[in-house]
Protein backbone atom coordinates (compact mmCIF):
# COMPACT_ATOMS: atom_id res chain seq x y z
CA UNK A 1 0.00 0.00 0.00
CA UNK A 2 2.75 2.38 0.67
CA UNK A 3 5.47 1.06 -1.68
CA UNK A 4 5.82 3.75 -3.69
CA UNK A 5 5.25 6.40 -1.13
CA UNK A 6 7.75 8.21 1.51
CA UNK A 7 7.27 8.43 5.03
CA UNK A 8 5.83 12.14 5.36
CA UNK A 9 2.85 10.42 1.79
CA UNK A 10 2.03 7.23 4.22
CA UNK A 11 1.26 9.38 6.86
CA UNK A 12 -1.37 11.54 5.35
CA UNK A 13 -2.98 8.58 3.56
CA UNK A 14 -3.24 7.01 6.83
CA UNK A 15 -4.75 10.44 8.76
CA UNK A 16 -7.20 11.06 5.68
CA UNK A 17 -8.59 7.66 6.00
CA UNK A 18 -8.49 8.37 10.11
CA UNK A 19 -10.66 11.51 9.52
CA UNK A 20 -12.77 9.78 7.24
CA UNK A 21 -13.47 6.74 9.43
CA UNK A 22 -14.29 9.05 12.23
CA UNK A 23 -17.01 10.85 10.21
CA UNK A 24 -18.41 7.90 9.27
CA UNK A 25 -18.31 5.54 12.55
CA UNK A 26 -17.74 7.97 15.25
CA UNK A 27 -19.92 11.72 14.18
CA UNK A 28 -23.28 10.38 12.98
CA UNK A 29 -25.68 12.59 14.81
CA UNK A 30 -28.57 10.45 16.06
CA UNK A 31 -31.80 12.92 16.45
CA UNK A 32 -33.37 12.92 19.72
CA UNK A 33 -36.68 11.10 20.90
CA UNK A 34 -38.16 10.75 23.99
CA UNK A 35 -37.02 8.08 26.10
CA UNK A 36 -33.79 7.77 24.38
CA UNK A 37 -31.30 7.97 27.45
CA UNK A 38 -29.31 11.14 28.08
CA UNK A 39 -26.51 10.84 30.22
CA UNK A 40 -24.91 13.54 32.72
CA UNK A 41 -21.89 13.66 30.72
CA UNK A 42 -20.63 12.52 27.54
CA UNK A 43 -17.44 13.45 24.93
CA UNK A 44 -17.86 16.26 22.22
CA UNK A 45 -15.24 15.53 19.66
CA UNK A 46 -15.02 15.36 16.04
CA UNK A 47 -12.74 13.68 13.58
CA UNK A 48 -9.61 16.08 14.46
CA UNK A 49 -9.37 14.82 18.26
CA UNK A 50 -8.63 10.99 16.22
CA UNK A 51 -6.07 12.54 13.77
CA UNK A 52 -4.18 14.19 16.95
CA UNK A 53 -4.45 10.91 18.66
CA UNK A 54 -3.25 8.45 15.50
CA UNK A 55 -0.96 10.68 14.45
CA UNK A 56 0.76 10.82 17.84
CA UNK A 57 0.42 6.84 17.62
CA UNK A 58 2.45 6.94 14.30
CA UNK A 59 5.49 8.73 16.29
CA UNK A 60 5.71 6.26 18.67
CA UNK A 61 6.85 8.54 21.26
CA UNK A 62 4.40 7.34 23.98
CA UNK A 63 5.49 9.35 27.34
CA UNK A 64 5.39 13.45 27.02
CA UNK A 65 6.73 15.24 24.06
CA UNK A 66 5.95 17.43 21.71
CA UNK A 67 1.90 17.53 21.70
CA UNK A 68 2.15 18.05 25.77
CA UNK A 69 4.97 21.15 25.40
CA UNK A 70 2.40 22.63 22.52
CA UNK A 71 -0.52 21.66 24.77
CA UNK A 72 0.75 23.21 28.34
CA UNK A 73 1.92 26.16 26.20
CA UNK A 74 -1.82 26.95 24.74
CA UNK A 75 -3.41 25.84 28.13
CA UNK A 76 -1.28 28.45 30.00
CA UNK A 77 -1.99 31.15 27.28
CA UNK A 78 -5.67 30.33 27.68
CA UNK A 79 -5.82 30.54 31.48
CA UNK A 80 -3.46 33.48 31.46
CA UNK A 81 -0.75 32.43 33.57
CA UNK A 82 2.69 31.92 33.22
CA UNK A 83 3.05 28.02 33.99
CA UNK A 84 1.37 25.09 33.04
CA UNK A 85 1.99 21.00 33.94
CA UNK A 86 0.44 18.28 32.56
CA UNK A 87 -0.48 15.33 34.94
CA UNK A 88 -2.22 11.93 34.46
CA UNK A 89 -5.49 13.24 36.06
CA UNK A 90 -6.70 15.81 37.88
CA UNK A 91 -6.97 13.37 41.26
CA UNK A 92 -2.94 13.70 40.34
CA UNK A 93 -2.96 17.50 40.49
CA UNK A 94 -4.72 17.82 43.79
CA UNK A 95 -2.02 15.31 44.76
CA UNK A 96 0.87 17.19 42.97
CA UNK A 97 -0.29 21.02 44.20
CA UNK A 98 -0.28 19.85 47.89
CA UNK A 99 2.45 18.13 48.36
CA UNK A 100 4.40 20.78 46.16
CA UNK A 101 2.99 23.36 49.41
CA UNK A 102 5.44 20.46 51.58
CA UNK A 103 8.44 21.41 49.92
CA UNK A 104 11.50 22.79 51.82
CA UNK A 105 12.21 24.74 49.47
CA UNK A 106 9.45 26.98 51.13
CA UNK A 107 11.07 27.33 54.50
CA UNK A 108 8.80 28.47 57.06
CA UNK A 109 5.73 28.17 54.91
CA UNK A 110 6.22 25.00 53.62
CA UNK A 111 3.15 22.49 55.23
CA UNK A 112 4.04 19.90 57.73
CA UNK A 113 3.17 17.27 58.88
CA UNK A 114 0.38 18.44 61.66
CA UNK A 115 -0.57 21.58 60.33
CA UNK A 116 -4.05 22.22 59.04
CA UNK A 117 -5.63 23.27 55.69
CA UNK A 118 -9.31 24.46 55.32
CA UNK A 119 -11.61 22.58 53.11
CA UNK A 120 -15.29 20.93 52.70
CA UNK A 121 -16.56 17.94 53.33
CA UNK A 122 -19.08 18.55 50.44
CA UNK A 123 -17.16 17.23 47.35
CA UNK A 124 -14.82 15.03 45.18
CA UNK A 125 -12.19 12.91 47.63
CA UNK A 126 -9.09 13.61 45.61
CA UNK A 127 -9.37 17.19 47.10
CA UNK A 128 -9.00 16.59 50.42
CA UNK A 129 -7.17 12.69 50.04
CA UNK A 130 -3.74 14.53 49.94
CA UNK A 131 -3.82 16.06 52.85
CA UNK A 132 -4.68 13.43 54.94
CA UNK A 133 -2.14 11.00 53.15
CA UNK A 134 0.49 13.46 54.39
CA UNK A 135 -0.58 13.63 57.63
CA UNK A 136 -1.69 17.07 57.49
CA UNK A 137 -5.04 17.82 59.41
CA UNK A 138 -8.38 18.69 56.82
CA UNK A 139 -10.57 21.20 58.51
CA UNK A 140 -13.82 20.75 57.73
CA UNK A 141 -16.68 23.90 57.71
CA UNK A 142 -19.94 23.65 55.83
CA UNK A 143 -21.21 25.07 52.74
CA UNK A 144 -23.84 27.13 51.60
CA UNK A 145 -27.25 26.24 49.54
CA UNK A 146 -27.72 26.99 46.64
CA UNK A 147 -24.41 28.20 45.33
CA UNK A 148 -23.01 24.64 47.17
CA UNK A 149 -19.52 26.44 48.32
CA UNK A 150 -18.03 26.66 51.09
CA UNK A 151 -19.70 29.12 54.11
CA UNK A 152 -16.98 31.94 54.52
CA UNK A 153 -18.15 33.33 57.79
CA UNK A 154 -16.94 30.01 59.06
CA UNK A 155 -13.01 30.82 58.20
CA UNK A 156 -11.83 32.73 61.17
CA UNK A 157 -13.98 30.24 63.28
CA UNK A 158 -11.95 27.44 61.61
CA UNK A 159 -8.51 29.04 61.53
CA UNK A 160 -5.88 28.02 63.88
CA UNK A 161 -1.91 28.85 64.79
CA UNK A 162 -1.54 25.63 62.42
CA UNK A 163 -3.50 26.77 59.58
CA UNK A 164 -1.25 26.66 56.45
CA UNK A 165 -4.06 26.71 53.50
CA UNK A 166 -7.13 26.83 52.20
CA UNK A 167 -7.84 23.87 49.36
CA UNK A 168 -10.97 23.94 48.26
CA UNK A 169 -13.13 23.18 44.76
CA UNK A 170 -15.46 25.29 42.99
CA UNK A 171 -18.51 22.99 42.91
CA UNK A 172 -19.92 22.05 39.41
CA UNK A 173 -18.89 25.20 37.59
CA UNK A 174 -19.78 27.51 40.16
CA UNK A 175 -17.15 29.80 41.94
CA UNK A 176 -16.93 29.94 45.61
CA UNK A 177 -16.30 33.30 46.96
CA UNK A 178 -13.11 34.01 46.06
CA UNK A 179 -13.14 37.88 47.06
CA UNK A 180 -12.90 37.04 50.41
CA UNK A 181 -11.13 33.49 50.94
CA UNK A 182 -8.42 35.19 49.10
CA UNK A 183 -8.52 38.16 51.37
CA UNK A 184 -8.62 35.50 54.34
CA UNK A 185 -5.99 33.98 52.85
CA UNK A 186 -3.86 37.40 52.20
CA UNK A 187 -4.52 38.50 55.96
CA UNK A 188 -2.93 35.44 57.44
CA UNK A 189 -0.34 34.58 54.72
CA UNK A 190 -2.18 30.92 54.05
CA UNK A 191 -1.88 29.19 50.68
CA UNK A 192 -4.35 28.88 48.28
CA UNK A 193 -5.16 25.71 46.37
CA UNK A 194 -8.53 26.17 43.86
CA UNK A 195 -9.24 22.85 42.80
CA UNK A 196 -10.65 23.96 39.21
CA UNK A 197 -10.96 20.40 37.99
CA UNK A 198 -15.20 21.07 37.94
CA UNK A 199 -15.22 24.81 36.81
CA UNK A 200 -12.52 25.58 33.59
CA UNK A 201 -13.78 28.39 32.14
CA UNK A 202 -15.63 29.99 35.02
CA UNK A 203 -14.84 33.24 35.87
CA UNK A 204 -14.54 35.97 38.85
CA UNK A 205 -14.53 39.43 38.67
CA UNK A 206 -11.64 40.31 41.90
CA UNK A 207 -10.90 43.45 42.53
CA UNK A 208 -11.77 44.98 39.85
CA UNK A 209 -10.55 42.67 36.95
CA UNK A 210 -12.74 38.78 35.62
CA UNK A 211 -10.00 36.44 36.10
CA UNK A 212 -10.62 32.87 34.86
CA UNK A 213 -10.93 30.44 38.21
CA UNK A 214 -8.10 28.60 39.04
CA UNK A 215 -5.57 31.50 38.47
CA UNK A 216 -6.55 33.68 41.38
CA UNK A 217 -5.05 31.33 44.32
CA UNK A 218 -1.34 30.23 44.20
CA UNK A 219 -1.75 26.80 42.87
CA UNK A 220 -4.89 25.85 40.81
CA UNK A 221 -5.78 22.06 39.09
CA UNK A 222 -7.71 20.82 36.12
CA UNK A 223 -9.28 17.53 35.17
CA UNK A 224 -9.44 16.15 31.95
CA UNK A 225 -11.12 12.98 32.32
CA UNK A 226 -14.12 12.32 29.78
CA UNK A 227 -17.11 14.01 31.60
CA UNK A 228 -15.44 17.06 32.38
CA UNK A 229 -15.23 20.21 30.42
CA UNK A 230 -12.74 19.18 28.18
CA UNK A 231 -11.37 15.63 27.59
CA UNK A 232 -8.11 13.72 26.88
CA UNK A 233 -9.40 10.91 28.41
CA UNK A 234 -7.33 10.63 31.55
CA UNK A 235 -5.19 13.99 32.56
CA UNK A 236 -5.38 16.66 34.53
CA UNK A 237 -3.12 20.23 34.84
CA UNK A 238 -1.57 22.44 37.58
CA UNK A 239 -0.82 26.06 37.07
CA UNK A 240 0.71 28.62 38.62
CA UNK A 241 2.37 32.43 38.30
CA UNK A 242 5.08 31.70 40.94
CA UNK A 243 8.28 30.48 39.28
CA UNK A 244 8.82 28.40 42.96
CA UNK A 245 5.84 26.80 43.10
CA UNK A 246 6.59 25.79 39.62
CA UNK A 247 9.91 24.42 40.07
CA UNK A 248 8.72 22.18 42.61
CA UNK A 249 5.75 20.91 40.60
CA UNK A 250 7.79 20.13 37.86
CA UNK A 251 10.49 18.50 40.24
CA UNK A 252 7.54 16.32 42.53
CA UNK A 253 5.97 15.41 39.06
CA UNK A 254 8.85 14.11 37.44
CA UNK A 255 10.27 11.74 39.62
CA UNK A 256 11.46 14.14 42.30
CA UNK A 257 14.50 15.15 40.37
CA UNK A 258 16.83 18.32 40.50
CA UNK A 259 17.38 18.70 36.44
CA UNK A 260 14.79 20.41 34.70
CA UNK A 261 16.16 18.33 31.07
CA UNK A 262 13.17 17.38 29.10
CA UNK A 263 12.77 13.65 28.32
CA UNK A 264 15.85 12.31 25.43
CA UNK A 265 17.71 15.74 26.44
CA UNK A 266 20.95 15.83 28.57
CA UNK A 267 22.96 18.89 29.86
CA UNK A 268 20.77 21.92 29.39
CA UNK A 269 22.47 23.63 32.13
CA UNK A 270 26.18 22.79 30.68
CA UNK A 271 26.78 21.53 34.51
CA UNK A 272 25.54 18.10 34.57
CA UNK A 273 29.20 16.78 36.08
CA UNK A 274 30.36 19.33 38.12
CA UNK A 275 28.40 20.14 41.12
CA UNK A 276 27.95 18.97 44.44
CA UNK A 277 24.53 18.18 45.80
CA UNK A 278 23.67 16.86 49.31
CA UNK A 279 25.89 14.32 50.45
CA UNK A 280 26.43 12.84 46.88
CA UNK A 281 30.06 12.90 45.45
CA UNK A 282 31.03 15.90 43.41
CA UNK A 283 29.98 15.80 39.67
CA UNK A 284 27.39 13.07 40.78
CA UNK A 285 25.42 12.93 37.37
CA UNK A 286 22.40 15.58 37.77
CA UNK A 287 19.86 13.74 36.14
CA UNK A 288 19.36 11.31 38.95
CA UNK A 289 19.81 13.74 42.11
CA UNK A 290 16.46 13.88 43.92
CA UNK A 291 15.71 17.50 45.39
CA UNK A 292 11.94 16.44 46.74
CA UNK A 293 10.26 12.68 47.24
CA UNK A 294 8.11 12.59 43.66
CA UNK A 295 6.30 10.69 41.34
CA UNK A 296 5.75 9.76 37.90
CA UNK A 297 2.64 11.68 37.18
CA UNK A 298 3.82 12.60 33.74
CA UNK A 299 0.50 12.09 30.83
CA UNK A 300 1.59 10.71 27.51
CA UNK A 301 1.49 12.05 23.94
CA UNK A 302 -1.22 10.66 22.84
CA UNK A 303 -3.89 12.18 25.33
CA UNK A 304 -1.79 15.83 25.00
CA UNK A 305 -2.80 15.27 21.56
CA UNK A 306 -6.47 14.69 21.89
CA UNK A 307 -6.16 17.82 24.02
CA UNK A 308 -4.68 19.75 21.40
CA UNK A 309 -7.81 19.39 19.33
CA UNK A 310 -10.14 19.78 22.55
CA UNK A 311 -8.84 23.31 23.86
CA UNK A 312 -9.72 25.10 20.22
CA UNK A 313 -13.03 23.77 20.65
CA UNK A 314 -13.49 24.96 24.30
CA UNK A 315 -15.15 28.49 24.41
CA UNK A 316 -18.06 26.80 22.41
CA UNK A 317 -17.83 24.22 25.13
CA UNK A 318 -18.09 26.90 27.60
CA UNK A 319 -21.06 28.78 25.76
CA UNK A 320 -23.09 25.75 25.32
CA UNK A 321 -23.13 24.82 29.02
CA UNK A 322 -24.23 28.46 30.03
CA UNK A 323 -27.02 27.97 27.50
CA UNK A 324 -28.24 24.48 28.59
CA UNK A 325 -27.90 25.23 32.06
CA UNK A 326 -30.30 28.99 31.85
CA UNK A 327 -32.51 27.04 28.69
CA UNK A 328 -33.07 23.98 32.23
CA UNK A 329 -33.69 27.07 34.62
CA UNK A 330 -36.17 28.52 32.90
CA UNK A 331 -37.83 25.21 32.24
CA UNK A 332 -38.04 24.70 35.76
CA UNK A 333 -39.61 27.75 36.46
CA UNK A 334 -42.69 26.94 38.75
CA UNK A 335 -41.59 24.23 40.85
CA UNK A 336 -39.46 26.38 43.72
CA UNK A 337 -41.84 25.10 46.06
CA UNK A 338 -40.55 21.28 45.73
CA UNK A 339 -37.14 22.01 44.75
CA UNK A 340 -34.28 24.55 45.45
CA UNK A 341 -32.28 25.80 42.58
CA UNK A 342 -29.00 26.70 42.10
CA UNK A 343 -27.49 30.27 41.76
CA UNK A 344 -24.36 31.23 41.03
CA UNK A 345 -21.90 32.99 43.05
CA UNK A 346 -21.91 36.78 43.58
CA UNK A 347 -19.16 38.56 41.22
CA UNK A 348 -18.73 35.16 38.66
CA UNK A 349 -19.85 33.38 35.32
CA UNK A 350 -20.15 30.11 36.22
CA UNK A 351 -19.13 27.80 33.14
CA UNK A 352 -21.65 25.11 34.47
CA UNK A 353 -20.11 21.32 34.84
CA UNK A 354 -24.18 20.50 36.36
CA UNK A 355 -27.08 21.25 37.35
CA UNK A 356 -27.52 20.92 41.20
CA UNK A 357 -31.43 20.35 42.59
CA UNK A 358 -32.04 20.15 46.38
CA UNK A 359 -35.34 18.44 47.59
CA UNK A 360 -37.16 20.40 49.81
CA UNK A 361 -38.48 19.16 53.02
CA UNK A 362 -41.85 16.73 51.65
CA UNK A 363 -40.43 15.45 48.41
CA UNK A 364 -38.30 12.33 49.10
CA UNK A 365 -35.05 12.77 46.95
CA UNK A 366 -34.83 8.91 46.42
CA UNK A 367 -38.32 8.50 44.93
CA UNK A 368 -37.75 11.87 42.55
CA UNK A 369 -34.30 10.32 41.41
CA UNK A 370 -36.02 6.48 40.33
CA UNK A 371 -38.57 8.03 38.47
CA UNK A 372 -36.25 10.25 36.59
CA UNK A 373 -33.75 7.65 35.54
CA UNK A 374 -36.38 5.29 34.61
CA UNK A 375 -37.88 8.01 32.34
CA UNK A 376 -33.79 7.63 30.86
CA UNK A 377 -32.13 10.36 32.52
CA UNK A 378 -29.24 9.96 34.08
CA UNK A 379 -28.70 11.44 37.58
CA UNK A 380 -25.47 11.96 40.00
CA UNK A 381 -24.93 12.60 43.81
CA UNK A 382 -23.12 15.41 44.74
CA UNK A 383 -19.93 13.09 44.97
CA UNK A 384 -19.59 12.20 48.57
CA UNK A 385 -22.43 14.32 50.20
CA UNK A 386 -20.71 14.26 53.69
CA UNK A 387 -17.21 12.65 52.94
CA UNK A 388 -16.27 12.08 56.80
CA UNK A 389 -19.36 9.76 56.86
CA UNK A 390 -18.18 7.19 54.76
CA UNK A 391 -15.94 3.76 55.72
CA UNK A 392 -12.40 5.83 54.50
CA UNK A 393 -13.16 7.86 58.17
CA UNK A 394 -14.79 5.04 59.75
CA UNK A 395 -11.27 4.47 61.75
CA UNK A 396 -10.45 7.99 62.34
CA UNK A 397 -14.06 9.05 62.98
CA UNK A 398 -13.82 6.15 65.90
CA UNK A 399 -10.55 7.59 67.50
CA UNK A 400 -11.63 11.28 66.89
CA UNK A 401 -8.38 11.91 64.89
CA UNK A 402 -6.51 13.07 62.01
CA UNK A 403 -9.49 15.94 61.44
CA UNK A 404 -11.39 19.10 63.03
CA UNK A 405 -15.06 19.89 62.27
CA UNK A 406 -16.11 23.26 63.03
CA UNK A 407 -19.69 24.46 64.25
CA UNK A 408 -22.12 22.17 62.03
CA UNK A 409 -22.10 20.81 58.48
CA UNK A 410 -26.04 20.76 58.38
CA UNK A 411 -25.91 22.06 54.79
CA UNK A 412 -23.46 18.94 53.83
CA UNK A 413 -25.66 16.48 55.50
CA UNK A 414 -28.72 18.09 54.12
CA UNK A 415 -26.68 17.70 50.67
CA UNK A 416 -26.34 14.01 51.48
CA UNK A 417 -29.76 13.28 51.86
CA UNK A 418 -31.57 15.90 49.41
CA UNK A 419 -29.45 16.89 47.03
CA UNK A 420 -28.86 15.54 43.56
CA UNK A 421 -27.77 16.51 39.55
CA UNK A 422 -28.25 16.63 36.14
CA UNK A 423 -25.91 17.00 33.26
CA UNK A 424 -25.46 20.36 30.75
CA UNK A 425 -23.25 19.38 28.77
CA UNK A 426 -22.12 21.06 25.04
CA UNK A 427 -23.65 17.74 23.27
CA UNK A 428 -26.95 18.15 24.72
CA UNK A 429 -29.88 19.38 22.44
CA UNK A 430 -32.64 22.05 22.93
CA UNK A 431 -34.66 18.58 23.01
CA UNK A 432 -32.87 17.33 25.00
CA UNK A 433 -32.92 19.95 27.96
CA UNK A 434 -36.73 20.48 27.44
CA UNK A 435 -37.31 16.69 28.31
CA UNK A 436 -35.20 16.38 30.96
CA UNK A 437 -37.00 19.58 32.38
CA UNK A 438 -40.04 17.77 31.85
CA UNK A 439 -39.13 14.55 33.38
CA UNK A 440 -37.66 16.33 36.97
CA UNK A 441 -41.59 18.27 36.75
CA UNK A 442 -43.50 15.29 36.17
CA UNK A 443 -41.33 13.75 39.33
CA UNK A 444 -42.22 15.96 42.04
CA UNK A 445 -45.83 16.21 41.57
Amino acid sequence: MFEHMNEQEARKQILDMVSEYCNQFHNQKKEFKEGDRITYAKRVYDEQEMVNLVDSSLEFWLTSGRYTDEFEREFAKFLGVRYCSLVNSGSSANLLAFMTLTSPLLGDRRIKRGDEVITVAAGFPTTVTPIIQYGAVPVFVDITIPQYNIDVTMLEKARSEKTKAVMIAHTLGNPFDLGTVKEFCDKYDLWLVEDNCDALGSKYVINGEEKLTGTIGHIGTSSFYPPHHMTMGEGGAVYTNDSLLNRIIRSMRDWGRDCVCPSGRDNLCNHRFDKQYGQLPLGYDHKYVYSHFGYNLKVTDMQAAIGCAQIKKFPTFVERRIHNFNRLKNALAGVEDKLILPEPCKHSTPSWFGFLITCKDGIDRNQVVQYIEQHGVQTRMLFSGNLIKHPCFDIMREENTGYRVVGSLENTDRIMNQTFWVGVYPGMTDEMIDYMAKVIKEAVK
